[in-house]
């Protein structure tokens, strides 16, 4: 058994390792948040929501959120085959 597995099995490691994952996330966002308020940049916008605040981490968002959901639909209009399509 590897180091991992082992680590993942016991229920209170589990939830001291994903505690700590929520924990890391939020002071990355804290971070894009604070950050340009301390330390302002100087380099030019070509849009004004360019400057927003966590700006680039709503925009992953969306952009992640926007690829799953266009390759679900896409899964289903495209890829998927009827039920009875192997019968015949």
């Amino acid at each position: 058994m590897s180091f991992l597995q082992r680590q993942l099995e016991d229920p209170v490691r589990f939830a001291r390792i994903k505690r700590w994952f929520y924990v890391g996330l939020a002071v990355v966002a804290l971070a894009e948040i604070v950050l340009p308020l301390i330390f302002p940049s100087d380099h030019p916008h070509h849009f004004a929501f360019e400057g927003w605040w966590a700006f680039g981490s709503l925009y992953g968002l969306a952009s992640c959120v926007a690829i799953i959901v266009v390759s679900k639909f896409l899964g289903k209009i495209w890829l998927m085959r009827r039920e009875d399509y192997y019968d015949s």
